[in-house]
Parts: C-alpha cells; structure tokens; sequence
C-alpha cells in the first residue's frame, strides 16, 4: 500500500514538473495572452476532467505558484485539505466553494466571475460547478491535496 501511494505521489509530481514554467534570465515569466495557455490533464489526484496550466512556478517545488484549473460542468472535488493556503478567483463559469468533511451541496457558497476566497492550510473544503468554469490559483508549492475521507481519492481508484 506504502509503495503504491508513493508511486502515485511521484507519477503526480512528475506530471506538475513537466508543466512547470520557465522563466527569463530576469526572473520573470515569459507574458503570456489566452491563446497562448496550452491546458493539460490535471494531476491524478483530483477527479478526471480537469485541466490545468501552470503560469508561473513550479508546482512540484515549494515556491510561489500561479496556475490556471479549467473544470466541465457538474465536476465537483470532495471534501479534502491542501498543505498551504490557496487564493482562488473565478474567471469564468461559476464555483460553489463548501467547508466541512463532506461535500454538501447545501452549505456551499456560490462565486461568479472575479469571485474570490481564500483557503487556509488545511482547512477541509469541498468544490462543485454547474458549467464550464476556469480558476486562477495561487499558493506556495507544493501543490498537494489530502482528501477528508481516503475513500474519496481519485488515485484509490487506480
């Protein structure tokens, strides 16, 4: 079980690693519109359908990150912490944004586009979208989920 998890955590790193930006001899990240986004599957630890694209950072590192998650209509992430606090917006769609230990639909708060809420660190918070819907996210990397209930880990099921 120990050498699966870890398998499962490396394969998720390995994949935020190759999506990681590179920066010019500046320090700065290279400016980037919309059209320029190339959107990859999201890591394996949050329900299949999600995209993501990194604009700044390493999300495999602990450093600062910017990243971008793209969501389908009806997605929904159960309840589950994240070692370091996240601040997400709403550019798009609509995010139903919950606390608690289970997802429930009933104690959800509804954000629109230029919505925002900021996460703290370990704070058990659940996720669903009625339509399409793209967040930007930033935090201190690594970007790592622990899901309330184990059960609920998308990568159980692998």
């Amino acid at each position: 079980m120990k050498i699966r998890r870890l398998a499962l955590l490396t394969a998720g790193c390995a994949a935020l690693v190759l999506t990681s930006v590179s920066r010019s001899q500046s320090g700065m990240s290279m400016p980037m519109n919309e059209g320029d986004l190339k959107w990859s599957p999201a890591p394996p630890f949050l329900p299949a359908g999600a995209q993501l694209v990194v604009l700044d950072g390493d999300p495999g590192k602990a450093v600062r990150v910017t990243l971008r998650l793209k969501f389908p209509a009806g997605y929904q992430v159960p309840a589950h912490w994240h070692p370091t606090q996240e601040d997400v917006t709403v550019l798009s769609g609509s995010l139903h944004v919950g606390m608690g230990d289970k997802l429930d639909k009933s104690a959800g708060t509804l954000l629109k586009p230029g919505g925002f809420v900021a996460l703290p660190e370990k704070m058990n918070h659940f996720i669903w979208t009625d339509d399409e819907t793209v967040v930007q996210v930033h935090l201190q990397g690594p970007f790592e989920i622990t899901y309330a209930d184990p059960a609920t880990d998308p990568r159980q099921s692998k």
